[in-house]
């Protein structure tokens, strides 16, 4: 199984001279099975320059996995330019929207009104079909199964896990590890932090070991106080994460949007000194970044 990330940002696309190393796209993360399977994982603008690729090995069959329908995770799918060509098939997969009360359908509908794109959807040409996804049941795509799992994001969060001939990888998309609301002192802190310690073991669970944990890292820990419940983590969240599951190697993604790459390396750096002897490989995202498992 392959892996590849095509766009590693959080928040908004950020290009310029100060993000070339990691670069400026949103979230997309290609993976291959080995059967060549194509899976891909959100489609923020990453997905753009994906796309470009994929254009010399027509007729494309592609499924898209969507972990939350927030712009920085669907942007660029209207620009992927396989949905436009006949003879290709794209199936895109997501959760049900328990406030719109839709499914994944949605995720084209509202992007492709003509109050914000010049295309509809029914000009598209490629054979489009949505799955709305089960939390815990199984998806088969050739020879890989992907397994949708609950997550921790102000809107419903599929992260997944991805496995094929033994092996996994698991991509967290946008999450914040479970806190408790009240105070040590409140009656109600013991019965809330059994609450969230069992959510916390069901996430393992549903994770399982892993080759590769790809994961939320928006912040440091001193950035992390005034952001609690915007629902990122931070690099020691992500280290925390991989122990818990006993990853083999953590990449660390979602970077903060006006982080330079220069920053990002400091941060980064900082946070890896306050973990002597992590048990895994561990490395930034980065455009292009490619990894065998």
């Amino acid at each position: 199984m392959k892996v590849k990330m095509w766009g590693v940002r959080g928040s908004i696309a950020s290009p310029g001279p100060k993000t070339v190393r990691y670069g400026g796209n949103t979230t997309c993360i290609e993976v291959r099975s080995d059967d060549d399977s194509l899976i891909i994982l959100d489609a923020g603008t990453g997905i753009f320059p994906l796309a470009q690729t994929l254009l010399a090995r027509l007729p494309v069959t592609a499924n898209i996995f969507i972990t939350h329908t927030h712009w920085d995770h669907i942007q660029g799918l209207p620009f992927f330019v396989p949905l436009y060509i006949p003879g290709n098939k794209v199936r895109i997969h997501g959760a049900y929207d328990i406030v719109s009360m839709q499914g994944i359908q949605q995720v084209m509908d509202v992007q492709m009104q003509y109050s914000y794109f010049p295309i509809r959807e029914a000009e598209l040409k490629a054979g489009i079909e949505y799955e709305t996804l089960t939390v815990g049941q199984p998806v088969s795509i050739g020879d890989a199964t992907v397994t949708p799992v609950l997550m921790n994001h102000p809107v419903t969060d599929l992260g997944y896990r991805v496995e094929s001939n033994g092996k996994a990888m698991f991509f967290t998309g946008d999450h914040e590890p479970w806190l408790n609301i009240y105070k040590p002192e409140d009656s109600e802190y013991a019965d809330y932090q059994g609450m969230m310690d069992l959510r916390q073991a069901e996430l393992q669970a549903a994770i399982g070991k892993v080759d590769l944990l790809v994961c939320d890292s928006a912040y440091t820990m001193a950035e992390y106080p005034p952001k609690i419940g915007w629902g990122h983590g931070t690099f020691d969240h992500a280290f925390a994460m991989a122990q818990q599951v006993g990853a083999k190697r953590l990449v660390c993604t979602h970077h903060e949007p006006t982080r330079s790459d220069d920053d990002l390396e400091k941060v980064f750096a900082e946070a890896l000194s306050r973990h002597p002897g992590l048990p895994f490989e561990v490395m930034l995202a980065r455009e292009g970044l490619e990894i065998e498992l």
